[in-house]
């Protein structure tokens, strides 16, 4: 399928990912952030995005969504940064690189932050958490990453919020790589801020993020912010008073495009029929990958179907800059590795991607492979 698509690249990555030729076309329209035909299409994407997280109709008043503009990361610090008070504590729970991004901008924000930090191949252990948190009230919010694009790990977001609940903290789920592709949401997770991207498993492209909360929290979080443009609270307030109206300047061509997206995921089946669909890209991956020699990161176990990790082949030609770029004249492209103690890459299977997809990568790894193995 790679050769019949439009695109320069298939893009095997955590995200940006591969999108549809629809999507794109959609950034074509030009909309003023005034106009009440855009500010309806962002209160149609907030009122989706609540129910694509809500399951249970009754609770739908319950939560509310925000849009920030930038990077994942940007709606991350927005909420670090805006909804732990001067006097709270943060505990972050970090097996990877993103949970350790949230240690750092806690940090820089000068919020009093403790960590259950763990080796990048181990899922979070929920003793540990229970045991920290009746340890130290102090702790007032408990951070955790769901999906760590760092190994492809699934960290355990329901029953961390079982926990975290049960013992009176407030939950902050990072589902950046998750959200729309997985069955997840608020009820299930006991999230009361669950934050992704637009240019993640909902398929749209870069240029922001969102947070899905608990309006008795967003309440709460008024004057706590520690940010003038990533004030969460501000942000959500100017939404909810004037029908969709961001703050500052908003990414009309890419909100339009996150519109469209949205509008693909429902016809695709929602959000069963995609996880559906990631698994089966996933499964054949790592089946083909395995029967051509490669061995993965992490057990299957705990192996989301997002990403996933291999090893570097045990081949004395081999170097991953070679690789990468073989792989990339013939229009595939994936990710370096991010671990600290172990040498591998990293292959996505979100995004406009199906098994045809795949087999084909499968192909052109294997022919890399053997002519590797003739020198």
């Amino acid at each position: 399928m790679v050769n019949n698509r439009d695109t320069q690249y298939l893009l095997l990555t955590p995200g940006p990912l591969t999108t549809t030729r629809s999507v794109r076309e959609s950034m074509m329209q030009e909309y003023s952030t005034w106009d009440v035909d855009y500010n309806n299409i962002v209160e149609s994407i907030r009122d989706n995005l609540i129910r694509l997280a809500v399951r249970d109709g009754d609770n739908l008043k319950s939560f509310s969504a925000v849009l920030m503009p930038g990077s994942g990361t940007f709606a991350v610090e927005s909420v670090v940064g805006s909804v732990i008070p001067s006097d709270g504590k943060l505990l972050v729970l970090n097996n990877g690189a993103y949970g350790a991004r949230i240690s750092t901008i806690s940090r820089m924000l000068g919020i009093e932050t403790v960590e259950l930090s763990q080796l990048e191949t181990e899922r979070t252990n929920l003793n540990k958490v229970e045991q920290m948190l009746i340890e130290d009230p102090a702790i007032s919010h408990v951070a955790m990453v769901h999906c760590e694009t760092t190994t492809g790990m699934l960290n355990p977001a329901e029953s961390v919020g079982e926990i975290v609940r049960r013992l009176g903290r407030i939950y902050i789920l990072d589902a950046m790589s998750s959200f729309g592709g997985m069955p997840i949401s608020m009820e299930s997770t006991g999230a009361h801020y669950l934050i992704s991207s637009a240019n993640k498993c909902v398929q749209g492209v870069p240029g922001f993020g969102f947070v899905i909360a608990d309006r008795d929290n967003l309440e709460a979080a008024k004057g706590l912010a520690r940010s003038h443009s990533l004030d969460l609270y501000d942000q959500w307030r100017e939404m909810e008073a004037k029908g969709g109206k961001w703050r500052f300047t908003s990414p009309t061509h890419v909100v339009n495009a996150f519109a469209c997206a949205l509008k693909e995921l429902d016809a695709e089946g929602g959000v069963k029929a995609r996880f559906s669909r990631y698994l089966i890209n996933q499964k054949a991956l790592v089946e083909g990958m395995r029967s051509i020699g490669f061995k993965t990161l992490i057990d299957d176990e705990f192996q989301s179907p997002i990403i996933t990790s291999f090893h570097y082949p045990d081949l004395p030609g081999f170097n991953f800059q070679n690789f990468y770029d073989s792989l990339k004249r013939c229009s595939f492209v994936i990710y370096p590795g991010k671990v600290s103690n172990a040498e591998c890459f990293r292959i996505g299977t979100i995004g406009d991607v199906y098994k045809e997809d795949v087999l084909e990568l499968l192909n052109k790894i294997e022919e890399i492979i053997i002519r590797l193995k003739e020198v």
